[in-house]
């Protein structure tokens, strides 16, 4: 964990080793003072995404988080969502345990999708209906009073861009960590909706003015927030906390022999697709008949010419497929048969599908970008995402049987070590444990209510 300012802390005990700047634990495991840290975790995002068979990295963190602290005590944790009213309220236990059992059955095994979301939806609708009608406000304040510094997890961006609930929360005496998964609409705002400029820079500036701790997902991260929290004056501590990667295990049935490639991503322009289409045209021009490329991902958004190659480019068909948004069990077939991870991106805050990729045994070919090196280290070949000749090579070189430079990259996987959720969570303890020892709030000043602002006290909606 690292501090801006080192002399307003006392000095840790020495340590024998460790990056820079990093704090030595406060307290043991999930210990404040002596006393368990109590979260409040908000699972907002999670409501809201049961329309799609496959989730996205930020809803994978969310989950992964739900599970965690579905695994510990029901003393540990109080899990909440936002209202449509917009205040945060308690959800019950076993409706979260539903919830993700439910997901679970169309992201992981690939359930019917009509059956497996009508599932989830039900018991999502049923719990935004109870925060729609006033329930779980009461009890959230009960755990406030019984858990004086509980710590709200905010881990999806959701409503971070809303500072009246988020400054509620901190007058009941909740500390609060947001977890900061890049900044890619102010880093590159031509990759994104134009709205999404503005809430960017909201949530930025709530958390520079709210935040008693920040967690992030990788030190590129941490380094392009560090100059934007200074332009605002404050920066709380910080966590860098590697993402987990979800178990991966290569199918035992027999895969494709023909060699393919796999590229997984929401389509979007910051995704980089065109790139590889219009390679992989030109190998059709040429009269190749592979190898071939697989497309992972929901359509995004200001992808018109991707879009266009798919539907009307003819050279395409049968030499490129595109599959859409696909359980997880059938991304981990296709990537354990795959001659590489494709993975072009202009910009990314980690890079999860590098990590399941490379902890498949699964050689990848990757944008040469901070994030990216942090999560493949040595294994991957980088290339410039704007080196078309390049990955022209490089992906006719992995295509061979007989590749040398594929074979290199294999040589060099057992080296590599294969991020944790265990190491992600001891990253985030320390956090807590940290901010939670405080005996103040990380604030200058309690936020002040301002009219019209939610309140944990305010009247149930009619």
């Amino acid at each position: 964990m690292r501090h801006p300012d080192r002399s307003a802390l006392p000095d840790p005990p020495a340590q024998p080793s460790g990056p820079p700047g990093r704090l030595a634990r406060t307290a043991p495991y999930g210990l404040s003072n002596g006393a368990p840290v109590h979260i409040l975790l908000d699972v907002s995002r999670l409501l809201l995404c049961v329309h799609r068979t496959s989730p996205s990295g930020i809803e994978r963190v969310e989950y992964a988080y739900a599970r965690r602290w579905l695994a510990q005590p029901a003393t540990a944790c109080t899990f909440t969502a936002q209202s449509l009213w917009g205040h945060f309220a308690a959800l019950p236990r076993e409706g979260v345990a539903a919830l993700l059992d439910a997901l679970d059955e169309v992201w992981d095994r690939g359930t019917p999708q009509r059956r497996g979301l009508r599932r989830a939806q039900r018991i999502a609708l049923a719990l935004q209906g109870r925060l729609a009608r006033g329930g779980g406000r009461l009890a959230l304040r009960a755990q406030l009073r019984r858990h004086p510094g509980a710590v709200f997890l905010l881990v999806s961006h959701h409503a971070l861009d809303q500072r009246a609930p988020i400054a509620a929360l901190r007058r009941a005496g909740a500390r609060f960590v947001p977890l900061i998964h890049d900044l890619i609409p102010l880093t590159h705002p031509e990759y994104t909706r134009v709205p999404q400029i503005a809430r960017h820079a909201a949530r930025i500036a709530n958390v520079a003015a709210l935040a008693d701790g920040i967690i992030v997902n990788s030190a590129a991260t941490e380094s392009v927030l560090l100059d934007h929290l200074a332009r605002h004056g404050r920066v709380p501590p910080i966590a860098i906390a590697p993402l987990g990667t979800r178990p991966m295990r290569a199918p035992a049935a027999a895969l494709p022999t023909e060699p393919y490639f796999v590229c997984i991503g929401t389509v979007e322009p910051r995704k980089n697709h065109h790139l590889l289409l219009h390679l992989w045209r030109e190998l059709a021009a040429e009269g190749r008949q592979g190898p071939r490329l697989l497309l992972c991902g929901r359509r995004g958004w200001e992808n018109e010419n991707v879009l266009d190659l798919l539907e009307r480019c003819t050279g395409l068909r049968g030499l490129v497929r595109e599959l859409g948004a696909v359980p997880d069990a059938e991304v981990t077939a296709l990537l354990a048969g795959a001659r590489a991870l494709l993975f072009p991106s202009f910009a990314e805050g980690y890079g999860l599908p590098v990590a399941e990729a490379l902890a498949l045994g699964t050689p990848v070919l990757c944008s040469d970008l901070p994030a990216l090196r942090e999560v493949g280290g040595a294994v991957p070949d980088y290339l410039d995402p704007l080196d078309g000749p390049g990955w022209r090579r490089a992906i006719l070189d992995y295509a061979a049987p007989d590749s040398p430079a594929r074979a290199a990259q294999l040589a060099r996987l057992p080296g590599w070590t294969m991020p944790s959720w265990d190491a992600h969570f001891d990253e985030v303890d320390a956090l807590l444990a940290h901010v939670t020892a405080e005996a103040e709030p990380m604030l200058a000043e309690t936020p002040r209510r301002r009219r019209g602002e939610p309140s944990l006290a305010g009247a149930t909606p009619a």
